[in-house]
């Protein structure tokens, strides 16, 4: 296979992260994904098979930090084995150090599984044996960094600490939401390590590193003048709300709405959204488990969207509800779905809508 394009699926931790930061040093064109354990792995791995298949160009699927399940395994087999049939050439490997791994680790030659290195660790050696590779110089102390804290070596102490601080840089970097930014939140994560690396040597790392978090985290906002954090990563958001308005437009009885999932704070992203975007009705940001929050900014009542949609209430401008039987996702593609159900179902429903309630 001929510099295949890499689809790279990897946890959602530091582990998971410095896997991706391993193959950015790679030449290769590379897709990231990022996943926790239970049904979001499969969704993301039918997520890249299907982009493999509109590509239809040889492909790498490389699975790195995240363990499969016995049947998940054999249906990710069958399903590569159709692509390689029908449309494209592919390449299967998942690396790992999960014990809970073991079953599929013995049945098939794709699986690597290795319980005495982390994820990150595993990752390197393998690309360092089988890949091009432009190593820079701290990547192997980062790497024996992330292997520390990840298999808890605490004989390890330097290492260990900065680890420590590194996985907090990750797990507390929640200002863009994963599911409905997907690449964004990727290269959020990534762009904060590799600022990270840059105090590795210094004397007394961990405390260098830990009192620059949240200036690291303000300058990747900041497009011009500073502000806060919340502030910064408010603006950022709403400005990735607009380029995605193609994508994430709804309507619903002719008035025109931005779907959004999972974003949170909507009295502040919502209605900056709306002021920044005019053209827009209303708002709604749908939780992982259905919980809805509307904005509008006079133009209609969400209180009224709400209760038809949900039985839900609240006031013209502002209101919310829950949808019942809502399935939680792991792709924005899914959860409009079951809007654009919801809106299908409700939109014979007689009369229309006003800004102001009734008396």
């Amino acid at each position: 296979m001929t510099n295949p394009t890499f689809h790279h699926l990897s946890h959602i931790d530091l582990d998971g992260y410095s896997c991706q930061l391993v193959m950015k040093y790679t030449p290769y064109k590379k897709f990231n994904y990022n996943a926790n354990y239970g049904p979001e792995v499969k969704q993301k791995l039918t997520l890249m098979l299907e982009n493999i298949k509109k590509a239809k160009e040889s492909a790498f699927i490389l699975i790195t930090d995240l363990n499969l399940t016995a049947d998940e395994s054999r249906w990710l087999t069958h399903e590569v084995k159709k692509v390689n049939d029908s449309c494209c050439s592919v390449k299967l490997q998942l690396l790992d150090h999960h014990g809970s791994g073991a079953e599929s680790a013995k049945k098939f030659d794709w699986y690597l599984l290795d319980e005495t290195r982390c994820g990150t660790k595993i990752t390197y050696d393998y690309v360092k044996e089988n890949l091009e590779f432009d190593e820079p110089d701290w990547m192997e102390k980062y790497v024996n960094v992330v292997n520390a804290v990840d298999l808890w070596k605490l004989e390890e102490h330097e290492n260990f600490e900065y680890g420590k601080v590194c996985m907090r840089l990750v797990t507390e970097t929640r200002e863009l939401n994963r599911i409905m930014f997907p690449d964004e939140d990727s290269h959020y994560k990534i762009s904060l390590l590799l600022e990270a690396v840059k105090y590795i040597n210094e004397p007394h790392a961990p405390i260098v590193l830990d009192e620059k978090i949240h200036a690291l985290k303000k300058e990747f906002f900041k497009s011009s003048k500073d502000d806060t954090l919340d502030n910064l990563a408010t603006k950022y958001v709403v400005e990735l709300l607009g380029k995605a308005r193609k994508e994430k437009t709804i309507y619903y009885k002719g008035y025109k709405g931005y779907l959004s999932y999972g974003v949170g704070n909507t009295s502040i992203v919502g209605n900056g959204f709306l002021v920044a975007y005019p053209e827009y009705d209303f708002i709604v940001d749908v939780s992982y488990r259905g919980a809805m929050s509307l904005r509008a900014n006079n133009k209609v009542s969400v209180a009224l969207i709400s209760k038809e949609w949900a039985n839900g209430g609240g006031h013209p401008n502002a209101a919310g509800g829950r949808i019942i039987g809502f399935k939680e996702q792991y792709r924005y593609d899914k959860v409009k779905q079951q809007i654009e159900q919801v809106i299908n179902d409700k939109e014979s429903v007689a009369g229309e809508l006003h800004y102001k309630q009734e008396e």
